[in-house]
């Protein structure tokens, strides 16, 4: 994770917290007047459009005051979905076994995306299966990953 964006999640983990909500992780894409903040929020019941709209009143009034981004930005605040990004170590704990999609930022082998099993993780070290072959995936070289929803 960006340090940009961690900073982000501190200030804003306490926020959405109060309204007995989780936050997963967030994601800040700039694009100039079209940036855009995304926070990925949970709870043990599910998420409703109206935990996204009380989180989005909570946390907006947070960034109106502290002010961490300089340029506009959209704020968006989603459930994880199916495809349920991962952005802690713990996260991928939980999904071991499951099918993963990962970007690493630098390349390994000469690719930077590997899709699979997540077979097993060494202290900071991911292993996942990939046509039959297991990779050795640093937690720290992933920049992007999610869970591949199963249908």
């Amino acid at each position: 994770m960006a340090k940009f964006e961690q900073k982000l999640t501190e200030l804003l983990r306490p926020a959405v917290e109060e309204t007995g909500k989780s936050l997963l992780g967030i994601e800040y894409l700039s694009a100039g007047n079209n940036s855009v903040l995304r926070l990925f929020i949970d709870h043990e019941n599910g998420i409703n459009v109206d935990d996204c709209a009380e989180v989005s009143r909570q946390v907006g009034a947070l960034l109106d005051v502290e002010d961490p981004i300089s340029s506009e930005y959209s704020l968006e605040v989603s459930s994880p979905g199916v495809d349920r990004p991962l952005f802690e170590l713990a996260h991928y704990q939980e999904v071991i076994g499951e099918t993963v999609n990962l970007k690493l930022s630098m390349p390994l082998n000469g690719r930077r995306k590997f899709k699979g099993p997540l077979v097993a993780i060494e202290n900071d070290t991911l292993i996942v299966e990939v046509d039959g072959i297991d990779y050795e995936l640093a937690f720290s070289n992933i920049v992007k990953a999610n869970l591949v929803a199963k249908f």
